[in-house]
């Protein structure tokens, strides 16, 4: 019998649960967490182990979290959540589709790492990664490369002629939250930028000029203003 099979066979499956497997990749709920890590409901007779290391985020009770099994070092099975050399390389999708998919790692380096279909290996390049993308968080997004060994290469936004209405409008949102001025303008930073809207700089200019042709903004040195 090989060593895989012992294990399988000392957590057997839950009646009427579907068990996952090795190498597997599912979205699972955390039952517990306790001084070790987190337990997970993997349709076994025994609850299995999220260590701490193999988490990229502090999980909580209740919470859904894409993961892995694998065995350990003591030869025991357990999770983890750098689930990236399980996904699948082999996706139907083509450039300029729309996906959907779960963020499972975050690198400032490489940007976030996203699991299309729970199952499919992508990344939003760093470049790309606004502050209000996190891990757990499921979005759309569309596909702008596929590399030669079949990753994913996303992008959050749209098109730049489709997004810059949204990012128009999303301007005049934040315009009217801080009282019709905004301490920004064509001289400020990009990180400033990207912290204040969620946005690059490009696609800042973009939107404000078309407001500002449009005679709703007024773009003085430092800020702008609802006109």
């Amino acid at each position: 019998m090989s060593r895989c099979s012992r294990l399988r066979g000392s957590y057997r499956s839950r009646p009427g649960r579907e068990m996952i497997d090795f190498g597997e990749v599912k979205l699972l709920k955390v039952v517990a967490v306790t001084s070790v890590g987190a337990f997970v409901d993997g349709g076994r007779d025994k609850d299995i182990l999220l260590p701490f290391a193999q988490q990229t985020k502090r999980v909580e009770k209740g919470e859904e979290v894409l993961v892995s099994l694998y065995t350990d070092k003591s030869g025991r099975p357990a999770l983890t959540m750098n689930v990236y050399e399980y996904l699948s390389c082999d996706s139907p999708y083509h450039v300029d589709d729309a996906v959907k998919g779960r963020v499972y790692q975050i690198s400032t380096r490489f940007g976030a790492f996203v699991a299309v279909d729970d199952m499919y290996s992508a990344l939003i390049p760093s470049r790309e990664v606004y502050p209000d993308i996190h891990i757990g968080d499921v979005i759309d997004a569309r596909v702008t490369h596929v590399r030669d060994d079949g990753k994913l290469t996303l992008s959050a936004r749209q098109k730049a002629y489709i997004q810059m209405d949204a990012d128009a409008a999303h301007i005049m949102e934040v315009l009217d939250s801080c009282g019709g001025v905004l301490p920004l303008s064509d001289s400020a930073s990009p990180e400033d930028i990207r912290q204040k809207l969620g946005m690059s700089k490009n696609a800042f200019k973009r939107a404000a000029g078309r407001l500002y042709r449009e005679h709703r903004i007024v773009i003085e040195e430092n800020m702008i203003r609802r006109q």
